[in-house]
């Protein structure tokens, strides 16, 4: 029994043994595939071709158009800021720098601008229309990166000297040179130059009382009262020098000569005092910059009060060499085209000394306030 078992055995392992490892292969054919499903997703995986990136040929033109009218586009200017040219701040702008050129052309078309009103007025409306031009231009490319610190308050201090330039222009020349002119083409070029010199004067506000209601708009010293007290003192200043143009009205006379001075001084001063404020360079004196004000400011009221007094005496006082009236004027007694005596300039220059140092006594007191409270 044992021999036949042994015999068993040998005959398996022995001349059958190359036909084993087949029959071992295929077992193990069966047992993998027996296993279990699970495993078969990872071999899909891996034997899974990546997947193709489209081809601009895969699209239509159609298509492609479609798709990029679809997506948003934002239109910026090079400034930054959007849609710059529709907003209400450069319209009014554009109307300003069209009445200027309307106002100053009708003019000169006519060479209606004889004698120092209509100079004065030709030169506000030619100044107005030459520095709007230029904002324009620099808002609008975005030229403003090169001085921020001037740029910061520039606008807006033109706006007021621009705002009161056309005023006086609008005042002085109907007054002083339309009146004096005939009927005729100079007389309707000369009104419709005034009517558009309001134009420009009501534009050149809307801007101011548009950018004072936006908080935070206007900052460092024109935010202040004093800042706009100071604009109106230099524009009423710059009139007075071109009432006071001929030598005539106080030549010969220390005290009028005086009150020329003043103006000038008074002028110099309030100008420094803006330069130095637009400039950023109020740190450049040795004490500090409200203390400097208020004593400009007390400094001009002493000089104007003294011209308040001497300019209106020596002009109109018959004592002293002036003409009480109007008709006692002999260079006011012959009627000129174009022309405004002697006598309405004497009064003109009183009247607006008085202005003027109204305007200082209030600068003084605004300015005195910070300082003392």
């Amino acid at each position: 029994m044992e021999r036949r078992t042994q015999s068993t055995h040998l005959s398996v392992q022995g001349p059958d043994q190359p036909h084993s490892g087949a029959a071992e292969k295929r077992a193990l054919s069966v047992v993998l595939k027996g296993r279990p499903s699970r495993e078969r997703p990872d071999r899909t995986i891996l034997t899974r071709a990546p997947p193709r990136l489209p081809r601009v040929s895969d699209f239509s033109p159609l298509e492609s158009s479609a798709k990029t009218a679809a997506m948003p586009v934002t239109m910026t200017s090079s400034s930054g800021s959007p849609n710059i040219l529709g907003s209400p701040e450069v319209l009014c702008r554009l109307l300003q720098l069209l009445s200027t050129c309307l106002a100053f052309s009708l003019v000169a078309s006519v060479d209606a601008y004889v004698g120092f009103s209509g100079d004065w007025c030709m030169f506000a409306w030619c100044f107005c229309f030459a520095v709007t031009l230029i904002i324009i231009v620099v808002e609008l490319g975005g030229l403003q990166a090169p001085f921020p610190l001037f740029w910061r308050n520039f606008p807006i201090i033109y706006a007021y000297y621009a705002t009161l330039f056309c005023f006086s222009a609008s005042i002085i020349y109907p007054t002083t040179y339309v009146q004096f002119l005939s009927h005729g083409r100079t007389r309707g070029h000369a009104i419709a130059a005034t009517v558009f010199s309001c134009i420009a004067c009501v534009a050149y506000a809307t801007e101011v009382a548009s950018t004072r209601a936006q908080p935070g708009k206007i900052t460092g010293y024109m935010a202040t009262v004093p800042g706009l007290l100071k604009v109106v003192e230099t524009v009423v200043a710059c009139i007075i020098f071109v009432f006071i143009s001929d030598p005539y009205l106080y030549k010969y006379k220390p005290a009028l000569e005086w009150c020329v001075a003043v103006y000038a001084i008074c002028f110099i001063l309030a100008t420094v005092a803006f330069l130095m404020n637009l400039f950023d360079f109020t740190n450049a004196l040795p004490i500090p910059f409200p203390s400097f004000l208020s004593g400009l400011a007390l400094l001009s009221v002493l000089f104007y009060a003294s011209a308040m007094v001497l300019w209106p005496l020596y002009q109109f006082n018959e004592r002293y060499g002036g003409f009480p009236e109007r008709r006692r004027d002999s260079l006011c007694s012959i009627s000129h085209v174009n022309y405004v005596c002697a006598w309405d300039r004497r009064l003109a220059v009183a009247i607006l000394t008085a202005i003027n140092l109204l305007a200082y006594v209030a600068d003084l007191v605004y300015s005195a306030h910070p300082v003392f409270v």
